[in-house]
């Protein structure tokens, strides 16, 4: 008896999540001046010493035979890694699929994150480039319903204030959860070109306000940083 068919279609599994949201939408996300998530956790980390969790956690496609045909990963990609020697544990948003929103991801791999560091007591990374969920549009046109956004693992991001260092970077355009897990830190940084904010212009124009801001003035890194909700601002 051997194991090497289910390890084969293991390791093929783990390739295809390895192409993420797919060679077009990488494209675009390279082409934006901006790196995939693996290639943030690979800058980030001493080299080798990645442990990923939950690699092959996504939604699949199958055939008539039950054959696994297409695979689109979680969008969050989760581990234990060193950083200069230390262990951390890192927490990364997908952009490349759905463009990180909470709502098309697997909820148990942020908490997993927020376990882990919170058992484990080492510092929590989170590379955030997401939104959060409840009522998108893709949500709606999927389901035919709104609903209330379930928010879980929320205590744990309020307890690891008090006892591990947690920090983040905004990647890309941060809202809802996303800014919120950006904010509840003790130390974050927004690169320039990314956003944190509640919500996007849209919400604001339709408040009725009379005020259209864009994605910059609302929630980018000179806004955030000088009204404090964000530490550090970085070129890129």
């Amino acid at each position: 008896m051997t194991w090497q068919p289910e390890l084969d279609e293991l390791r093929r599994r783990q390739a295809m999540a390895r192409e993420l949201g797919g060679a077009e939408r990488v494209a675009r996300q390279t082409a934006a001046g901006k790196l995939t998530v693996r290639e943030r956790v690979a800058r980030l980390l001493d080299e080798g010493s990645f442990r990923e969790t939950g690699s092959v956690a996504g939604v699949g496609e199958y055939d008539a035979g039950g054959e696994l045909t297409a695979f689109t990963p979680a969008n969050m990609v989760i581990g234990r890694g060193r950083v200069e020697g230390r262990e951390v544990v890192v927490q990364g948003d997908d952009f490349t699929v759905r463009g990180g929103a909470a709502d098309a991801a697997i909820w148990q791999k942020m908490v997993w994150a927020e376990r882990a560091a919170h058992d484990l007591r080492v510092p929590l990374v989170r590379l955030v480039d997401g939104t959060g969920g409840g009522g998108s549009v893709k949500s709606l046109e999927q389901q035919g319903f709104t609903y209330i956004p379930h928010v879980p693992g929320f205590e744990l991001m309020g307890a690891n204030l008090s006892r591990v260092p947690v920090v983040a970077a905004a990647l890309g355009p941060c809202a809802g959860l996303g800014a919120a897990r950006i904010v509840a830190t003790h130390f974050s940084v927004i690169a320039r070109g990314a956003q944190v904010f509640v919500a996007g212009p849209p919400v604001v124009a339709m408040a009725g306000l009379g005020e259209t801001p864009d994605k910059e003035q609302l929630g980018g890194a000179r806004t955030q940083t000088a009204a404090g909700a964000v530490d550090n601002e970085a070129a890129d």
